[in-house]
């Protein structure tokens, strides 16, 4: 019997899915921290999307040049060719769900509403996806873990909203960009399923993040964006961004190509609690009570959609992935 590779031990499993989760729970106070290093102001579109482009672009090339390195196949399965245009529209619409409209929502939105805030309202995007997947995929059951789940989940997101404009009121270039950004990622959740089908999936991944980084660089300039004000502090901050997309996606990707994706899945839910008590800390944003709560409903959903499964049927890909920051 052949012996496990390091990604199948249990050990290293929690290790390195604990690190994808904890990183991506940290580009909530960073891309913050960098915005007010570089002097992107809230009013300053072409600027975020230009930060954004420059983070995803950088990073999918990073990947490509290890994929490249490494030898994996670039261009498109065999059963993909017979459909080759179609594969190729396939591949772009995922791309701009996976990346383009998703962090151009996120950035605008992240600018206009605390990290914690937003840390678990794009949580959101975790239940929408359940739904889905039961909606549109045969082998997806809506049970009562998952209706449960999702209740409980969405009990957290409307904890939010309690209160005052005091303690953090909606908005629409906040919260509802920040939704728009979580409908984006469950929409590519489920795209996730056919870029297996067509293409190498780490490369897929590389594709999506440099083409789609590319499509938020080029608008960006061309709204007259730019970096007003780059320090030392502010490129740290950005490489710091680029390493977590690259380290986060490489180790989780390849997480969920040697292990059940609901094993992999659970460990989500402590990106919300990580971006929510990093952005008080590192951002000094007072800790609301509601905070406390929504996020721990919302792990617990999580936790309740996932706990016990074998396999997540609405996230199951040959090496698919899940969306994350």
């Amino acid at each position: 019997m052949a012996k496990p590779s390091i990604f199948q031990r249990p050990v290293w499993v929690a290790l390195f899915a604990f690190t994808a989760a904890f990183l991506w729970g940290w580009a909530y106070p960073l891309i913050k921290l960098g915005f007010s290093e570089f002097e992107i102001t809230t009013s300053m579109t072409g600027s975020k999307m230009l930060f954004a482009g420059i983070r995803f672009f950088t990073s999918g090339i990073i990947i490509l040049s290890v994929a490249r390195m490494t030898h994996r196949p670039f261009g498109l399965r065999e059963t993909a060719k017979v459909h080759i245009i179609g594969s190729v529209l396939f591949l772009l619409v995922f791309t701009l769900l996976n990346t383009t409209l998703h962090y151009a929502c996120f950035y605008i939105g992240l600018s206009h509403s605390q990290g914690s805030r937003a840390a678990i309202l794009n949580s959101l995007s975790v239940f929408v996806l359940v739904i889905m997947a039961c909606v549109f995929f045969k082998s997806d059951k809506l049970t009562l873990r998952k209706v449960t789940g999702c209740t409980v989940g969405f009990a957290g997101i409307l904890v939010l909203n309690l209160g005052g404009e005091q303690s953090g009121a909606y908005t629409w270039l906040g919260d509802g960009m920040i939704i728009l950004n979580a409908l984006c990622g469950a929409c590519a959740g489920l795209l996730t399923r056919g870029v297996g089908k067509r293409v190498d999936v780490f490369v897929g991944t590389g594709y999506s993040l440099a083409v789609g980084g590319a499509l938020l660089v080029v608008p960006g300039l061309l709204m007259g964006g730019t970096l007003p004000h780059i320090t030392l502090t502010g490129l740290f901050y950005l490489l710091m961004l680029i390493g977590i997309s690259t380290v986060g996606f490489t180790l989780y990707n390849k997480l969920l190509t040697c292990n059940p994706v609901g094993k992999i899945a659970i460990w989500n839910s402590l990106i919300p609690v990580v971006g929510a008590v990093t952005s008080c800390l590192c951002l000094h944003e007072a800790f609301e009570w509601k905070y406390a709560l929504a996020a721990t409903l919302t792990t617990a959903g999580i936790y309740i959609i996932n706990k016990g499964a074998h396999h997540l049927g609405s996230l199951r890909t040959r090496g698919g992935y899940t969306k994350r920051i």
